[in-house]
């Protein structure tokens, strides 16, 4: 039987190569990853977890954030701190979710200002105040590539590099017979897919970026999703990650039950290593989900030493675990193959975690998220979104909208102006609800339409409870 699987596993992979090799939208080295990847993928080598063995990471591990030594006051250490330092933001997600075309990044977020504006009004003061070059790099997809060069253009003018490069762009697989989508006649956009931000090394690499920015003598690229709001540059992880020379960190925070599907950093055979849900045994999800045994949670902000990237992609080291995505497009059952950089910790040397406070994640992901930024309960300053001190609670109020305000065109529509939410507990809106201006909302509140009605709610009102 298990010769008889083999072969088969052989013949599937050799047909898809030679199917590849015709492919002529990508390049030698997209299609040599891509079926490297599928090739690890049918092996069926995926490392199980042996449960009993999980250990909880130690502070040295997972250093707490207030532990780490404070930075020197002194400018020019500060200035040569940041001139080692790049920073690249993940761009290769589309606003789809939030009803938007076009990349993600380019949601207004606060006073006009988009996702992207804001990145670069923060690198553009970091090298204003202290002389240095830090340079923006930009991970797009082949859905946000052409759309980004256009939006990067009113930014010439600014103290600021900024490059773009590509992550690879891979052929979805059929999951009938193995073969490409786009050999089938899916020569579109769908036939392809962006194989997730694991991808980020080999990328960084095979675009020519990791060696010039080597050359320039930049030593650490911090890694952060565009929409992540409290993603900024923290002086003091970057000092202490120069100090100790490690390799890799990955910012992890507390986690609330909001975040239980979150990976979680664990130490496992001697290493640090990420877990994520899909690698746990089904009899251990919800012991995996309780906030009791696994505190912490991945924020997806990473901060890698570039000569690492260069040693371990050159050596085909990163065998990040594999995550299948199966999609239908058009009727057809589609697979696509997908990596994450948070699984690449495993691979770098004195690898850490830090646990940083609960500000530096703040992802937009869905218009309730876009409301939290948008109210009282933050303010800008030199692009970064501060918290108000006026909000007691440390955690944000929860609040749930209904269909009528997914897309952000509808949600901006519905609301006069934004509440005032420094007092709010929760917030529950469904049906067809439409805010005057100035309203305050206190404690938990649950706003409901009768279907088919509109609800209005008037200007100035105060909602308690």
């Amino acid at each position: 039987m298990a010769a008889v699987a083999v072969s088969s596993e052989t013949e599937k992979l050799s047909n898809l190569q030679s199917a590849v090799a015709g492919l002529n939208q990508i390049s030698e080295n997209e299609k040599s990853g891509f079926i490297n990847l599928v090739s690890r993928y049918l092996s069926g080598e995926v490392e199980q977890i042996e449960w009993s063995k999980i250990k909880t990471p130690t502070d040295e591990v997972v250093v707490p954030y207030e532990r780490m030594e404070p930075v020197s006051e002194d400018p020019a250490v500060t200035k040569k701190l940041l001139d080692k330092l790049v920073v690249l933001k993940l761009n290769g997600g589309l606003g789809t979710t939030m009803g938007c075309t076009g990349p993600k990044s380019v949601i207004e977020v606060r006073n006009g200002l988009t996702f992207l504006d804001l990145i670069v009004i923060q690198i553009e003061s970091l090298n204003a105040k202290y002389g240095c070059n830090v340079p923006l790099l930009l991970m797009n997809s082949f859905n946000t590539h052409d759309d980004t060069l256009k939006i990067v253009e009113k930014y010439s003018h600014s103290n600021i590099e900024i490059h773009t490069f590509n992550q690879s762009q891979y052929p979805r697989l059929v999951v009938e017979d193995f073969l490409p989508f786009p050999c089938k006649g899916q020569t579109g956009k769908d036939g392809w897919y962006p194989p997730g931000h694991g991808d980020v090394f080999p990328s960084l690499m095979n675009s020519g970026k990791l060696d010039a920015l080597l050359s320039q003598g930049k030593e650490y690229v911090f890694i952060a999703n565009s929409d992540n709001l409290g993603a900024t540059v923290d002086l003091k992880i970057l000092s202490h990650l120069i100090q100790n020379q490690n390799e890799y960190c990955m910012e992890v925070t507390p986690k609330t039950l909001a975040d239980v599907k979150g990976g979680t950093l664990i130490s496992y055979e001697g290493r640090v290593q990420l877990l994520e849900i899909a690698q746990v045994p089904d009899e251990h999800v919800n012991e995996f989900k309780s906030i009791e045994k696994f505190k912490i949670f991945n924020t997806n902000n990473l901060w890698v030493n570039l000569n690492a990237i260069k040693r371990l992609v050159e050596t085909d080291a990163l065998k990040m675990e594999i995550i299948p995505n199966p999609k239908e497009v058009e009727g057809v059952k589609v697979l696509q193959l997908e990596t994450a950089a948070g699984a690449a910790i495993r691979f770098f040397d004195h690898a850490i975690g830090v646990n940083v406070p609960r500000s530096r994640f703040l992802p937009v992901k869905a218009t309730s998220d876009l409301l939290l930024v948008q109210s009282d309960l933050y303010t800008l300053v030199d692009g970064f979104v501060i918290r108000n001190e006026a909000r007691t609670n440390p955690e944000n109020p929860s609040i749930e909208l209904g269909p009528e305000f997914k897309k952000v065109g509808n949600f901006l529509s519905r609301f006069k102006s934004i509440p005032s939410i420094i007092e709010l507990d929760s917030l529950k809106v469904s049906g067809d609800v439409w805010f005057g201006a100035g309203i305050k909302l206190k404690g938990k509140v649950t706003i409901t339409a009768k279907p088919g009605e509109k609800l209005e709610i008037p200007d100035g009102v105060v909602l308690e409870n």
